[in-house]
């Protein structure tokens, strides 16, 4: 696992399509602000690993990057993903760098 920070997550998005941004915060937060990402909420992503392609680069994110880093550390030591990233500074981190026009919470 590897934090990659917000302006490199958008720059691969422009220009790669083998690659997964995986939003794991909760419903709630993703109503007050999201992007473009599949959407699965922490605790349920060990009973939904058939939605997450093991085959391509996976960028983890939630709302600062801790949640995260923990669900990266399990994908990659019991599932055996292998490709996978966490967004530095999650969602916040994307709004101040990215996208200033998200609601903060």
């Amino acid at each position: 696992m590897e934090l990659i920070c917000p302006k490199e997550v958008h720059e691969r998005l422009i220009s790669k399509n083998d690659l997964v941004i995986l939003d794991i915060r909760e419903g709630y937060e993703l109503e007050i602000c999201g992007i473009d990402a599949v959407h699965i909420p922490m605790e349920e992503v060990q009973f939904r690993l058939d939605e997450i392609p093991s085959d391509k680069e996976l960028i983890i994110m939630c709302r600062s990057g801790k949640r995260a880093m923990a669900l990266a550390n399990l994908l990659e030591t019991d599932f055996e993903y292998t490709d996978v990233y966490v967004m530095d500074g999650g969602i916040l981190q994307w709004k101040e760098l990215i996208d200033s026009n998200l609601e903060a919470y």
